[in-house]
């Protein structure tokens, strides 16, 4: 890592590092300056240097103004933004967030992203994230999929997208489980069922609305039609749908 020894060269490589946790990790007594200036202390950073990283990394992440509020009485999506800046102070060449905006509003989140998608093409700093919101998978360069452990995808998010190739037809009806295979013989096409709809991954999908329609009128309740998603890559890979729970 680094080009340097995993096992002999580990506070080295940790030095190069910056790490946003899960779970909170700031004081919510000390202010903001305060907590950073103790993680400069870590790092083995004082004086006039901590300083002014402290006063660079407020600036990056837009905090400079509230440097001197007490953590307690930022908003969650603020106090990510703390965090944040605590990773930055030792200059990391990588950065590993554990799902770094998990609690926070879906407003928040995107301030948070745009923050770090920001410094990331500004510093060229590799970022190693997980999370469990598909939207912001779709901003990786590099994405690997894992269910219940286990490796099901790996590449860039477009090109794991146009595996499934064409569009993605969803149909509403009445008993999906019945109308499933006679949809599927009728049209001669592949069926799934996920989460009470009939799924259909087909190039030029647009083509079936018409005879599904006149061939089911009274049972088809309503359909969706789009371009595949990360979620229809999730499905198409495992056979249900993202966060479901196996039975």
């Amino acid at each position: 890592m680094f080009g340097m020894d995993l096992l002999k060269d580990r506070i080295a490589i940790r030095r190069k590092m910056g790490v946003v946790f899960q779970l909170p990790s700031l004081d919510k007594k000390l202010k903001v300056r305060e907590n950073l200036t103790h993680q400069g202390h870590l790092h083995g950073l004082s004086g006039r240097e901590l300083q002014s990283r402290i006063d660079r990394d407020l600036e990056r992440v837009g905090l400079t103004n509230r440097s001197k509020d007490r953590v307690e009485t930022l908003s969650g999506g603020l106090q990510r933004r703390v965090e944040l800046a605590k990773a930055l102070l030792n200059n990391p060449e990588l950065m590993v967030l554990d799902e770094p905006s998990t609690g926070l509003d879906p407003s928040a989140r995107k301030d948070f992203w745009s923050t770090l998608e920001g410094l990331r093409k500004s510093q060229g700093m590799t970022v190693l994230a997980t999370t469990h919101y598909l939207e912001e998978a779709d901003r990786c360069d590099r994405l690997l999929i894992l269910d219940q452990g286990r490796k099901v995808a790996l590449g860039n998010p477009e090109q794991l997208k146009a595996e499934i190739g064409g569009e993605v037809l969803r149909v509403k009806v009445k008993d999906p489980e019945k109308m499933m295979p006679k949809i599927a013989e009728k049209l001669k096409v592949k069926t799934l069922l996920v989460g009470g709809l009939i799924q259909i991954e087909q190039t030029q999908a647009y083509h079936l609305v018409a005879p599904l329609l006149e061939s089911f009128p009274a049972e088809v309740l309503s359909l969706t039609l789009g371009l595949p998603t990360l979620e229809d890559v999730f499905i198409h890979k495992t056979g249900r749908r993202f966060l479901e729970e196996k039975e």
